[in-house]
């Protein structure tokens, strides 16, 4: 499949959370950052995420905000 998105991080589920609507997805990419997602349970389910699942991490926005004190 060739997708228009050109962030995209490889790496490997470390835990997969499962709400009753949604899932928490932590994967640690391949320079050994770890990076967050939440996704629907479904799609969870749909993609068979488990922990040590190779995943592609496809990252589309037009804002990242981050803020300290």
């Amino acid at each position: 499949m060739r997708l228009s998105t050109r962030n995209q991080l490889h790496g490997t589920v470390v835990s997969v959370t499962r709400g009753e609507a949604m899932a928490v997805v932590r994967v640690r990419l391949t320079g050994g950052d770890e990076i967050t997602s939440s996704i629907t349970r479904d799609a969870a389910d749909d993609l068979q995420l488990a922990d040590g699942s190779p995943v592609t991490v496809l990252i589309k926005s037009t804002e990242v905000t981050l803020g300290v004190d």
